[in-house]
């Protein structure tokens, strides 16, 4: 025996019995000489220093994650709030942070729930992979684009190749598969030396889409750790570290007050089992401050992403992106890409960002005229006119409904100036869906939480603990008049605009007065 007493080849026996305990595998480099791995440090001026796995410094130094960097956060809301102008990378980086930060404590508080650091990784990779998918201006690509080249492609009697329903996390997916396979060209044990193999490659892809279904489908960890998947995309009651970055992101670079603190959350984040499955909860004293999460989710998106300037800016993107799209299917200038058609594959998508719109502008094509007039038109600030904004008393009264009274009032209405005459069809009326992040059921009855007595269970918490000025309703929807035909005398403009406000005032009392 060589070394001092008690150890074997300088290997002590406590600490070998110790790490035995914790079953070291092979799978883990099978050495108990297992090393701390050298962290780097981002300076973020939301999370301060932030420590990130250099395998996640891998995977951020790959051409599909730097594209990140070309794609607003907040699409369109960049030119209404000159502030925010930070893009879908740093947010990466913030919620893969985060994802850490919450994982580390549930595995040092809980050891019982056996969170290993294979564990903590993948889940620190999935958020920084999550928006790999985002297209160009962030929601305004699969929420407005993709859905209307559809709808074009399918009136022209045109091949529908496009999925339904596409989503950017399906794209995330595809693209992080891209990244995973750059990887292992590089360096085929890359994965493996960090001590992640095929089956957690599979878990960082689930973890990406979200839940799928009430039934455990999942290959990537057993239900028993069922928990990891409400860390990053949390379709049980919407508390994730996702929500958490941008909430004090764009708050930040929007300079609108931010009322929600995510690190006092941490602190109170517990592992509890309800209702046969493992879940995430919140000591109960921190109601209030899980409320305000949902409505500073409320506010972000009444001020800020569905403001009424930002909002006619991202459908006039979507419009030129559209027509854009449509007219590059023939004759299309040989370095555009088509742009609904780049969702086929992730190395065409990796070359469409934000860039798209210069790509637009500086384009002498002809068959581009039209999507380039439109964003001449935005940065001339040349845009629809604000009429007007009323909340919807009758729940679901659909676009068309409502552009069909809004139209017969146009037409019945008198301007009060002899010299305006107004035409129904120089207006767009759009509906704004508002909420707490579950339509109109309160989001708070999906949280559980635990008691100080009783830490290992958790419940809803009772309508008694919460404060009475909470609010009764949980969603709104407004619709929004915009006035179009702004071409023409500035004089006239401004005495149609009037007149149309007057007519929107009059519509509103006859059409929602209670």
């Amino acid at each position: 025996m060589s070394g001092s007493k008690g150890t074997k080849d300088g290997i002590n026996f406590h600490t070998f019995s110790a790490v035995k305990r914790r079953k070291i595998t092979e799978k883990q480099k099978n050495s108990l000489h297992i090393s701390k791995p050298i962290m780097k440090i981002f300076n973020d001026p939301v999370h301060g220093h932030m420590e990130l796995h250099p395998l996640l410094v891998k995977i951020i130094d790959t051409p599909q994650f730097q594209r990140l960097r070309h794609i607003k956060q907040l699409g369109g809301a960049y030119l209404v709030y000159p502030g925010a102008s930070h893009n879908r990378f740093e947010h990466s980086l913030g919620v893969a942070y985060l994802a850490g930060c919450l994982g580390k404590i549930l595995q040092d508080n809980q050891p019982e729930l056996n969170v290993t650091d294979e564990d903590l990784l993948c889940v620190q990779i999935a958020g920084l992979c999550h928006d790999l998918g985002h297209g160009p201006f962030s929601h305004v690509f699969d929420g407005l684009v993709i859905p209307e080249a559809k709808k074009m492609k399918h009136s022209k009697g045109l091949p529908d190749d496009i999925p339904e329903k596409w989503k950017h996390e399906q794209m995330s997916v595809q693209m992080f598969d891209d990244i995973v396979k750059s990887l292992k060209d590089e360096n085929e044990d890359v994965l493996k030396e960090y001590g992640l193999d095929d089956k957690d490659v599979t878990f960082i892809k689930e973890l990406i889409e979200g839940a799928k279904t009430s039934e455990w489908s999942y290959e990537g960890r057993d239900e028993d750790k069922s928990f990891l998947y409400e860390i990053v995309a949390n379709k049980q009651n919407g508390i994730d570290v996702d929500k958490w970055d941008y909430f004090a992101r764009d708050c930040h670079h929007l300079g609108i007050r931010n009322s929600f603190d995510h690190q006092r959350l941490l602190k109170f984040a517990r592992v509890c089992e309800v209702n046969g499955r493992k879940h995430i909860c919140f000591r109960d004293k921190e109601a209030d401050n899980v409320y305000d999460m949902f409505r500073t989710r409320y506010t972000l998106h009444r001020q800020a992403y569905q403001h009424k300037i930002g909002y006619i800016i991202e459908n006039m993107l979507a419009e030129a992106l559209v027509r854009a799209d449509r007219d590059l299917h023939e004759g299309k200038p040989e370095d555009m890409l088509k742009i609904s058609e780049a969702i086929k594959t992730a190395d065409d998508y990796s070359k469409l960002t934000d860039e798209i719109f210069e790509q637009i502008l500086s384009s002498t094509s002809g068959n581009l005229k039209d999507a380039r007039d439109i964003l001449n038109k935005i940065i001339r600030r040349k845009l629809p006119k604000f009429v007007g904004e009323a909340h919807l008393t009758e729940n679901s009264i659909s676009k068309e409904e409502l552009t069909e009274s809004w139209k017969a009032a146009v037409e019945t209405y008198k301007p009060t100036d002899l010299t305006v005459s107004l035409n129904a069809e120089d207006f767009s009326v759009y509906v704004v869906d508002l909420d707490h992040g579950m339509k109109d059921k309160n989001p708070i009855d999906n949280v559980y939480f635990y008691s100080k007595r009783k830490p290992n269970e958790a419940s809803p918490i009772k309508s008694y603990q919460l404060s009475s000025f909470l609010p009764k309703k949980f969603n709104e929807e407004l619709v929004r008049v915009y006035y179009k035909n702004t071409d023409g005398n500035k004089e006239d403009l401004k005495k149609n605009v009037e007149e149309a406000e007057k007519c929107f005032q009059e519509w509103c009392k006859s059409k929602f007065a209670h």
